[in-house]
């Protein structure tokens, strides 16, 4: 299996990296994705929700407020800092489960299915889309073999956030000052994808970087499987 993390700033453009991966193919775990199913009616988070942040983050259909929730994890002061590491105690352990869950669901499927553009290659490809995995790597108990950070100057990504997310620049703003730095990011990241261009133009760098992955693997595959038919034919001649 290859396991690849993809990350990225608010509004940099991940989502469209992670939608197009997802379009040609790979299994993709949507970290974001899952933690809106936990904010559900009926899921397991919500009375350790309401525990620690009061009846108001959660509605009248029992589903999480989520405006009251990010007014109370989401700022500068000590206090709401404080709150969004309460938050992210509560959320980690359950995300993962599902996670686990679900990347074993991918490669059965992977293992079972002819899929439509990668059906040839031998290892099931498995995508975390983790937007702060920046901040929270050393909890993921997961070895991932490529990280991807997707990236776009910070005004760019404001914008984006006003015009396409209802917020005020204050709010997104605040977002992104919650966030590790584009730097932290690519420090951690072996690639770096252009999210200010184009969608097409994302998408070439895409291709590009997962046929030299692809072919890379199925290298160093070919080259496991030498060595052990080697290493098979020296231990039968001994026994001859």
């Amino acid at each position: 299996m290859i396991r690849i993390a993809l990350t990225g700033g608010i509004a940099a453009g991940k989502s469209t990296v992670s939608r197009y991966l997802a379009q040609l193919g790979f299994g993709v775990i949507d970290y974001d994705e899952i933690t809106h199913e936990l904010q559900q009616a009926g899921s397991f988070a919500i009375e350790p929700l309401r525990n620690a942040f009061g009846n108001e983050v959660i509605n009248a259909e029992g589903a999480v407020n989520r405006k009251a929730l990010a007014a109370q994890v989401f700022g500068d002061d000590a206090m709401s800092k404080a709150a969004l590491q309460q938050l992210d105690s509560i959320m980690h352990p359950l995300i993962e489960q599902l996670v686990a869950e679900r990347e074993q669901a991918i490669v059965e499927h992977w293992q079972e299915h002819e899929l439509p553009q990668y059906a040839s290659h031998s290892s099931a490809v498995v995508v975390h889309d983790i937007p702060l995995y920046t901040e929270v790597h050393q909890t993921i108990p997961l070895t991932f073999d490529h990280v991807v950070t997707v990236e776009a100057p910070e005004e760019q990504r404001i914008q984006r956030m006003i015009q396409t997310r209802d917020m005020t620049r204050e709010q997104a703003e605040a977002r992104i000052a919650n966030q590790a730095t584009q730097a932290q990011r690519e420090a951690l990241a072996d690639e770096v994808i252009d999210g200010s261009v184009t969608k097409e133009q994302m998408y070439e760098a895409v291709d590009e970087l997962m046929q030299q992955w692809l072919t890379a693997d199925e290298v160093v595959a070919e080259n496991v499987q030498n060595e052990r038919n080697a290493q098979q034919t020296s231990s039968n001649q001994k026994h001859e």
